[in-house]
This record gives C-alpha cells, structure tokens and sequence, in this order.
C-alpha cells in the first residue's frame, strides 16, 4: 500500500480524521483536507499535506485540487469525499437559501470537485472515488429532510457516475455508515440556529413540548459507533482488487436496506417515525 495517495476532505475531525490518520499508518500518501484554517494547520502540525477545501467556495476547490493534482504530478490514486453537514427540521420551515447551502456543501461542491479530478484520472487509466453517504441515502427520517435530500441525491448521482466511468478503470464506491460518534449533531445545532425561525414556525408549541429537546439530546436510540468501524470499510473498498458499489456501516444501515426492499411504502414509514 505504500506510495498510494488520496485526497480525503472534511479531516477536522470524526470519520475524515480518523481515515487520514489510519491510511497515513498504512503508508498513503494523504491529503487531509479542511475547511477552517486552523484545522488545516493542526493536520499539519501531524504530518499531513492539508489543503484548504470549502466545498461551497469554487475557488476553493479549484485550488485545492490544482495543487494536490500538481504535487502527485497528475497521479491521484483516490478521493474521499467526506465533508458534510446537516440542517435538520420541518422541512417547511427550512428556508430556499437554507437548502442551497445544504446542497451546495454536500453535493454540489462533491460534484465541482469530481470535475476537477476524473480527468487526470483518465489519463492514468485508475482511481477509485468514494462517497460517504449514509443510512439516510437509504431511507428518510422526519426533522432530516434536508439532509436526506443530499444523500438521496448523492445514491443516484453515484450510480450513474459508477455506470459512466466504466472501462476507464475509475470505481465509484458509496460508504453508508449508520450512527457514528462525531461532532456532527453539535455541528447541526448551528446550523438550525442559523437557518430555522422556529419562533414563528406553526409548529412553535411542538419545538418547544419536543423539537429542540429533540435536536440537542438526541432520538430515542443513543447507540453509536465509532469512526474507526467507517476507516476499517473504506480501506476495504481500497484495496479490494473489485471493490463494491455499496459498503453499509454499522447495524442501522443493514438492517434500514433490508427494509427498504421488503417493506411496503406505509409500513416503512411507521418504522422510521418511531426512530
């Protein structure tokens, strides 16, 4: 595995974070990228390359897959697109430039840096692209429609992508991990701050009986995994010589794809509200 190199993106913390630091062990070459600054400075501080990467800023990208494209001279073996964030609520009370930002961050920008980099993989004829979706590209929860919305998106720009980049020896791989211990639900609090004026929501008394105890503790199910069981599956997807379209993290995942295919429409949904 040594001299393997792969940019992976939103390595602040959590999944990104642990998948650098464990394929840095194995001998990769990685490229720990973040959004802020001082998290960038802190990778390094570790002995990554850590470029700046905002998946909502173009010139980010463009900048940042200039120069990982130029230090590995055109030879980037993989991609893990990671970064993410979630703006949870009712779906109607998230605001239009809300849902943009939220499309901008988890999908778009995924798809912005793809252009970037597919060429030079073309060029030398492999590449593997990794996406980290998650259970809700699976199946929808309610208060995670937002969210869910991108990682829906995410399965089936995925697939099609996989289809299209047939016979260039690039593998476009989806990572579903399932609940994972990360900062991802205190980083979602902000962004409900930020976007959702529950005050003036019709739903005003349910955030206030339910909602926002809700956001800040949690659902009923307080299980969750840790990073490394997503780290473990992504090196999997690697190195396998014919790696899987789909690798489901965690016991949610499996069990949510099971019951997608099985289920019908209504039963599902009873399923998923009592989650």
């Amino acid at each position: 595995m040594t001299h393997k190199t792969i940019l992976i993106t939103g390595c602040s913390s959590g999944i990104g974070l642990d998948a650098a630091r464990r394929l840095k062990a194995l001998g990769w070459t990685v490229f720990a990228a973040c959004r802020a600054a001082a998290d960038c400075t802190a990778r390094e501080a570790e002995g990554f390359v850590s470029p700046q990467l905002d998946y909502a800023d173009p010139a980010s990208l463009a900048a940042c897959a200039a120069d990982v494209l130029a230090q590995t001279e055109r030879r980037l073996d993989a991609v893990f697109h990671n970064g993410a964030y979630a703006l949870p609520g009712p779906l109607e009370d998230i605001p239009a430039e809300g849902m943009r930002a939220q499309f901008e961050a988890n999908f778009l920008g995924w798809h912005d840096l793809n252009r970037h980099l597919i060429p030079a993989m073309r060029e030398a004829g492999r590449g593997r692209i990794l996406f980290n979706s998650s259970v809700l590209g699976l199946v929808g929860m309610k208060y995670r429609g937002a969210y869910v919305a991108t990682k829906f998106a995410l399965e089936g720009y995925a697939d099609v992508l996989r289809m299209e980049m047939t016979g260039t020896g690039i593998d476009v791989i989806l990572i579903e991990p399932g609940p994972i211990e990360t900062a991802f639900r205190k980083n979602a609090i902000k962004q409900f701050e930020r976007w959702v004026d529950w005050k003036a929501s019709a739903r005003r008394a349910q955030y206030e009986t339910s909602l926002l105890d809700q956001l800040h503790k949690g659902g009923s199910s307080k299980v969750q995994w840790p990073a490394s069981d997503v780290t473990k599956v992504v090196v999997k997807a690697l190195t396998a010589n014919r790696p899987r379209a789909r690798y489901g993290v965690t016991s949610p995942t499996h069990a949510m794809a099971v019951a997608r295919r099985v289920l019908p429409t209504r039963a599902l949904d009873w399923v998923l509200s009592k989650g």
